[in-house]
């Protein structure tokens, strides 16, 4: 739809200074079709904006801000553009964004534990006595090792 009357559109700029994201984001987020009911062309093909558009451009800072994806923030807004809030489909998304989360933290713990004996055993070795040898014995000693009981266990149910 070409836009005549332009006063009670934004420019794109006015949009970039009030959201604070950047002009190249928005254009971004239009092409991708985030902003598909807020923006118009005037008859010289620039962009318009409807003032809801800051509404919108919050609603996905903030959704960006606790981890969901673009395309799930799209999919939020298409329920919305029909009328309908999307509050549980949120909720469901953050509910997973939780599990990921506690899973990650989970994973990171593992790492840490397994960083911290690895430093606990670790072992200053001369230059000289290793170097033709390996590469850095403290790490490669372990992955040695662990591939060595990895054989053993594959011979023993062999």
């Amino acid at each position: 739809m070409t836009i005549t009357d332009t006063k009670n559109f934004l420019k794109i700029g006015e949009v970039s200074t009030s959201s604070d994201l950047p002009i190249k984001t928005i254009r971004y987020y239009e092409e991708i079709g985030l902003l598909t009911p807020t923006v118009h062309r005037s008859e010289t093909n620039y962009r318009l904006f409807e003032p809801t558009v800051l509404g919108r451009l919050a609603f996905i800072k903030r959704s960006q801000a606790l981890g969901l994806s673009l395309r799930e923030i799209q999919d939020l807004l298409m329920v919305h553009d029909q009328g309908q809030l999307p509050c549980d489909e949120v909720k469901q998304n953050l509910q997973k964004k939780v599990q990921q989360i506690t899973k990650q933290i989970e994973s990171l713990q593992l790492l840490r534990s397994e960083l911290q004996g690895l430093l606990s055993g670790w072992h200053d070795y001369s230059s000289e006595d290793v170097a033709d040898q390996t590469i850095c014995p403290n790490l490669q000693t372990e992955a040695m090792a662990e591939r060595f009981h990895f054989c053993e266990r594959e011979e023993i149910t062999v």
